[in-house]
């Protein structure tokens, strides 16, 4: 093989933990005498692919039907948007020209944050009406800052369950502190995070945000296109955001999709008008 057709084009296991390939030979009397369900390195196997996949996808499984949590509402968006609190700090202790630029843009997104906080603080109150525990519906996000917080920030001061879908990256990303303890998961694989984002889900609220929202937006379209899933709704916050990055319109004059994909999506400007939405589908009292 030539040297510059690398073996693996992701992270591994391996080097998430730091080992060395001489570590995963097994071949020390100590090593082979572990249990193999005690052996970091075993496990780290690229054999044991499948047993790591399996255990991603059952450890939350049974940690949310053992927390009561049955059904969700996922909420995606940037990591980068600040409450507008925080954004009027940012412009009252810009100094240079870029620090007053960063700033603006902080005031111009921190609506996104606050709707997302107002949004589980409105799912929150719903559930508080619930005495059945298993009609109620839970904010889950991928478990840090921007959107991700805000949804996870405005159910947990409503004192209600939290869920977060973290996930491991070269900078770790750090849960946010809103996320109800034993609902706090974390996940190596993108693939396994993404099937619980959409497991439990009744509806997929996305503001605006970069790569990581869109993968998971559109990821979540292709399955509803597809007929993959059961159709609920999709909900994007911001119709003039998501309408400037993609052209929907232009995507149906290629030909590439069909006007009805497009009605798969709901535009709202507002937390009210999402949670609106997700009221009369299910026609919530």
């Amino acid at each position: 093989m030539s040297p510059k057709l690398p073996q693996n084009n992701s992270q591994t296991i391996t080097e998430y933990f730091n080992l060395h390939k001489n570590q995963l030979q097994g071949e020390s009397a100590e090593d082979s005498y572990k249990f193999a369900f005690n052996d970091r390195a075993f496990l780290a196997r690229k054999e044991t692919l499948g047993i790591r996949f399996e255990l991603e996808l059952l450890k939350p499984d049974i940690l949310l039907r053992e927390n009561d949590i049955e059904h969700t509402i996922t909420v995606f968006g940037s990591t980068r948007f600040v409450s507008s609190n925080r954004a009027y700090e940012m412009e009252r202790e810009a100094k240079t020209t870029e620090e007053k630029e960063e700033a603006q843009r902080a005031l111009l997104h921190s609506k996104y944050y606050d709707s997302a906080r107002e949004l589980g603080k409105l799912v929150a109150g719903y559930n508080a009406t619930q005495a059945d525990k298993h009609n109620k519906l839970h904010i889950t996000t991928g478990g840090g800052p921007g959107i991700m917080e805000a949804a996870n920030r405005g159910a947990f001061e409503a004192g209600d369950k939290t869920i977060g879908f973290n996930i491991s990256l070269p900078r770790e990303q750090s849960p946010n502190p809103y996320i109800t303890p034993g609902l706090n998961f974390r996940f190596h694989y993108f693939a396994l995070r993404k099937m619980h984002f959409m497991f439990k889900a009744r509806a997929i609220v996305a503001f605006p945000g970069g790569f990581g929202s869109f993968d998971e937006l559109f990821e979540t379209l292709t399955l509803m296109q597809t007929k993959k899933v059961e159709r609920f709704p999709i909900i994007l916050v911001g119709k003039d955001f998501w309408c400037d990055v993609i052209d929907f319109q232009k995507m149906i004059k290629h030909g590439v999709i069909e006007q009805a994909d497009v009605d798969l999506m709901h535009f709202v400007e507002t937390a009210k008008e999402a949670w609106t939405v997700i009221k009369d589908w299910y026609d919530l009292a």
